[in-house]
């Protein structure tokens, strides 16, 4: 394989800078990936600035000397050697940070072999596409000129490669996905069974059926807090809560599952509660059990949640593709509610709360058009783990107050809408009151799931510029296509990292719940014990 000798420092460049640190630790084998395709953009970089060059010095290309190739080859060792050893403390660092012990020295090991396998396969591939080119422009020319066959090639190959990528590779990775996952969906975990209350969708008397469920649906109401663990925990006489729930079997559109869902709140009386938690599920119809387990336990029972299923892929593909069904299902299930909810006499309607996680905080936004349409119609609202494209996360986190940081933004005073990174801190502006209904954005500062944009290819964001986070390393800097190619890279082990990191949520539930429900009576010692039952999922 011939390489060019400014392709050749380009992938040096960026090969080195792929060792700089990003939001999570990585092994090997993802730091191999991310070094070939970094050093192939880097290869792709340095070709395109010579041929710049050449085209404003009016000459030809001619090889390198042998002598160059000696300096690139003693600069490739020290340059490489020297960033590979910076990118093991760094992760090193890293890991501190988060408490993650876990680290396969033989894959650090070999990455540089993975880099360099990745990087010859895409080489070749591009080369592929630039042969396909020359061969179409060549026939092109039979019967057009040459300019016009050189652009009608380009276009044809980059529509090519474009139908190739988006149409057989992607859709038909989301089909075989579907088709997988509709099939684990009929399955049931262990540790899920089916309710033996009218209190629960899938249990006697219920109007949605067990085995509509889907296989998360059945988690959420086949498992959760009994009525004797809620009254372990505060001491005195509690309820039983209720859950609702309808799966994409249920019914056939996303209006028909929530009134479904709505229907059976009504019948096991969930609107006679004196809480109502409407959550949006993410993916495949999952209900993060931290986040209604605490609900629960500081309502002392006395609390109803709906929620339904609107896709059979997980959270991370639905979160490439699924982002209209989650629009539709959150709109649709607060409105089913809130219709049934706004027509009780107001003294004897339940404090209504929205919560979403991911994706879910995506479709549960969707329902609202802005802070007021928050404030005036719910009690509370908790979004963990926003994404990045989040309408109202995007334009609160935006539009924050001047000189207050992108990580922990403070929009409007703080006067409805808040930020936490830890919610058993200040969450600010501390100083400032913070009445009525509450609106808190629950957000890890090393949460890539918050932080990753296309706009990172070409932009340096403020989170970057300022302070980075606790468990973010000062170190981490923008670069071009860099960095966004490592925080796409962090994506999928967003949730393989201890809780308080990444995108998991679990514990911080409690003060964020404690923070946005204020339930009377409710002492720090209690919230610890609470975070050591949420933490052990019991």
């Amino acid at each position: 394989m011939s390489l060019t000798l400014p392709g050749c420092w380009g992938a040096l460049l960026f090969a080195c800078l792929s060792f700089t640190p990003s939001l999570l630790p990585r092994g090997g084998i993802l730091q191999g990936l991310i070094c070939g395709i970094n050093a192939a953009l880097g290869y792709g970089a340095g070709v395109l600035a010579a041929w710049l060059w050449r085209a404003f010095a009016d000459r030809e290309p001619r090889p390198a000397r042998r002598k160059s190739w000696t300096v690139f080859l003693l600069g490739a060792v020290f340059l490489f050697g020297l960033f590979f050893g910076f990118g093991q403390y760094w992760q090193h660092q890293i890991r501190q940070l988060m408490g993650v012990t876990h680290y396969n020295v033989p894959l650090a090991v070999v990455s540089p072999l993975i880099a360099a396998l990745v990087f010859c396969l895409l080489l070749l591939a591009a080369r592929g596409i630039r042969a396909l080119y020359r061969r179409l422009v060549r026939l092109l020319r039979r019967w057009i000129g040459p300019r016009a066959a050189a652009a009608v090639g380009w276009a044809a190959v980059a529509a090519l490669v474009w139908a190739l990528v988006t149409g057989l590779l992607l859709n038909g990775l989301v089909t075989l996905a579907n088709d997988a996952f509709s099939l684990r969906d009929t399955t049931t975990e262990e540790g899920a069974h089916r309710p033996t209350t009218t209190l629960r969708s899938g249990g006697p008397g219920s109007l949605v059926p067990w085995d509509t469920l889907g296989l998360q649906g059945r988690n959420f109401t086949g498992t959760g807090p009994s009525t004797t663990q809620i009254e372990r925990f505060t001491g005195r006489a509690a309820q039983e809560p209720v859950r609702s729930y309808a799966g994409l079997e249920s019914a056939d559109s996303a209006e028909a599952r929530a009134a479904k869902a709505v229907d059976d709140l009504t019948r096991q009386g969930g609107f006679q509660r004196k809480n109502l938690l409407v959550v949006t599920t993410t993916g495949s119809g999952w209900v993060d059990p931290a986040c209604v387990d605490t609900f629960e336990y500081l309502s002392g029972g006395d609390s109803a949640t709906i929620a339904m299923q609107y896709s059979y892929l997980p959270s991370w593909l639905s979160y490439l593709v699924d982002q209209t069904k989650a629009r539709e299902a959150g709109r649709a299930l607060f409105d089913a509610v809130y219709d049934d909810w706004s027509k009780l006499p107001p003294r004897h309607r339940p404090r209504l709360f929205v919560a979403g996680e991911s994706l879910g905080s995506f479709g549960g936004e969707t329902a609202f058009s802005g802070e007021y349409d928050l404030r005036n119609r719910t009690a509370g609202t908790l979004f963990a783990g926003p994404p990045a494209f989040n309408t109202l996360f995007r334009e609160f986190s935006d539009h924050r107050d001047a000189g207050s940081p992108e990580i922990q933004p403070v929009y409007k005073d703080g006067r409805t809408v808040r930020f936490a990174t830890d919610p058993a801190a200040q969450i600010p502006p501390s100083d400032r009151p913070w009445k009525g209904s509450r609106v808190l954005y629950l957000m890890h500062s090393s949460d890539p799931i918050v932080w990753w944009s296309p706009r990172l290819v070409h932009s340096k964001p403020d989170w970057i510029g300022q302070h980075p986070g606790e468990d973010v390393l000062k170190q981490m800097v923008w670069l071009p296509l860099v960095t966004f190619w490592q925080v796409t890279a962090d994506l999928p082990f967003a949730t393989g990292v201890p809780s308080g990191h990444g995108h998991t949520y679990t514990t911080e539930y409690v003060d964020a719940w404690n923070t946005v429900m204020r339930p009377p009576d409710m002492s720090a010692h209690q919230l610890d014990r609470l975070k050591d039952i949420i933490a052990v999922g019991k």
